[in-house]
C-alpha cells in the first residue's frame, strides 16, 4: 500500500487535476437577484399607474327587458336614507330578512334594484351587499331606456 500526501497547494481550482471531487455547496444567488430586480421594475412601472383614477360618466343602458317566469321582488333606493321593498319602507339593517321572508327563504329568486342616479355611489352599494349578504344570487340593477 501507498501513502498518497496531498500537497498544501490551494490554488487549484476545485476540479482540477489531483483535487478532490466535491460538490459545490453553494447557493447561486444570480438568478434570485435577477428575478427581484425584474419584479422590482415592474412594481415601480405599474404602481403609479394603481394610484390615478379615471373620471367616468356611466351611460344608459338600452338593454331590452328580461322575460322571467317568477315575479322578481323589487328594491327601491331613494333619496335620504329611503329603501322600499315592494313598495313597502324598510331599514337597511331589516332588508335582508325581510327580503328571505317574502322569498320565503327561496334565494334563487330575482331580485330587481331601482336606485336614484343623484345617490351616492357607497349608499347603492350597501343595498347591494345587503340582498347579497341574504344570499341572493340573481340581483339586477334596472336602468332607463335612453332616449
Amino acid at each position: 500500500m501507498g501513502l498518497n500526501l496531498i500537497s498544501g497547494d490551494t490554488t487549484r481550482s476545485r476540479y482540477g487535476r489531483g483535487g478532490s471531487r466535491r460538490p459545490i455547496n453553494e447557493i447561486n444567488m444570480t438568478p434570485f437577484i435577477d428575478v427581484m430586480l425584474v419584479l422590482l421594475i415592474i412594481f415601480m412601472i405599474s404602481a403609479p399607474m394603481l394610484s390615478t383614477g379615471v373620471k367616468v360618466q356611466l351611460p344608459k343602458a338600452g338593454a331590452p327587458s328580461l322575460d322571467e317566469k317568477v315575479q322578481p321582488l323589487e328594491v327601491r333606493v331613494l333619496p335620504g336614507d329611503k329603501i322600499l321593498l315592494q313598495d313597502q319602507p324598510v331599514k337597511l339593517n331589516e332588508l335582508a330578512a325581510r327580503l328571505t321572508a317574502i322569498a320565503q327563504n327561496k334565494t334563487d329568486t330575482p331580485v330587481h334594484l331601482r336606485a336614484d342616479r343623484q345617490l351616492p355611489y357607497q349608499d347603492v352599494m350597501q343595498v347591494i351587499a345587503a340582498v347579497r349578504g341574504a344570499g341572493f344570487t340573481k340581483l339586477a340593477l334596472v336602468t332607463e331606456q335612453p332616449q
